[in-house]
């Protein structure tokens, strides 16, 4: 799958979040300062080449929606991080973010937590 860039990314989250939209409605989710209408629209148009984005027609108007889900894009980023730069290890991945202070304790207790869940549902017993 191609990657985003930054702005088609944001795109793509503002579509994830609500569904559907015209350009207009779009661009009323975007921070100030808002970018530019045609902007968001080449944009869109670009998605729609790369084959995120899909749309209905209304006369002239066009109403876009994602073709590809959050959960697709996360899964086929996060793997790509993990095939690039933690050589697939999710030790390395775990390890990384215990050295940068990302992870607080109660998150590390809810991940002990839930590799304890897995290794009983894979049947793992020490």
């Amino acid at each position: 799958m191609t990657s985003l860039t930054k702005a088609e990314e944001q795109v793509m989250q503002i579509l994830w979040k609500e569904k559907k939209g015209f350009v207009k409605d779009l661009l009323e989710h975007f921070p100030e300062p808002k970018p530019a209408y045609n902007t968001v629209s080449t944009i869109i148009r670009i998605l729609e080449k790369k084959g995120f984005v899909a749309h209905r027609s209304y006369g002239k108007s066009h109403e876009y929606y994602p073709l590809i889900s959050l959960e697709r894009y996360r899964s086929d980023r996060f793997s790509s991080l993990m095939k690039n730069y933690f050589n697939n290890s999710m030790k390395q991945v775990l390890s990384h973010f215990g050295k940068t202070d990302s992870i607080d304790i109660k998150e590390a207790d809810e991940i002990i937590r839930m590799m304890e869940e897995l290794k009983e549902k894979a049947g793992y017993n020490e």
